[in-house]
């Protein structure tokens, strides 16, 4: 039964973010168009965030959406996987960092009335995203060919 349970509460999780929050959200405001294909960022160096990108992408089977990498980015950045838990976690972080928007609150409400068992772990993020250096204004697209563990440390520096 509780992995009926989970199994459903992952489904709406992801319906309400893929379904939901994203056509909505490309509505209201036009995030900066992606410019990398896989292809390019499969070329890229070994250690950049693009070919982390794309390995990332690779090893969980997930096609690249251009209109979704920022969020992708953020994973592979902040090491938070693509499970409920990375999900509710890379959220309360972003939250702790100073990003309030709908998809974060969203997601953590949604994570705090469904996922105890992660309750501790959010907590943790959110407390990690408050001591990190803000990442909110970052140009993503810019971003890319920037070495991750030297992009990591400018969040993480002063944690």
């Amino acid at each position: 039964m509780q992995k009926y349970f989970k199994r459903i509460r992952s489904s709406i999780l992801v319906f309400l973010t893929h379904n939901i929050a994203l056509p909505l959200l490309r509505q209201v405001r036009k995030p900066a168009t992606f410019t990398y294909s896989e292809l390019e960022l499969y070329m890229l160096p070994e250690g950049t965030l693009g070919n982390d990108l794309f390995y990332f992408l690779e090893k969980r089977d997930l096609p690249l959406l251009k209109h979704y990498a920022r969020h992708d980015l953020k994973h592979v950045l902040l090491g938070y996987d693509t499970t409920d838990e990375g999900e509710v976690c890379l959220q309360s972080f972003m939250l702790g960092n100073g990003r309030i928007s709908f998809p974060v609150l969203a997601t953590v409400v949604y994570g705090y009335l469904t996922m105890p068992e992660y309750w501790k772990a959010m907590r943790s993020a959110y407390r990690q995203g408050k001591k990190c250096a803000s990442i909110h204004g970052w140009k993503w697209n810019e971003l890319l060919t920037e070495e991750t563990a030297v992009l990591r440390n400018k969040v993480y520096g002063n944690a």
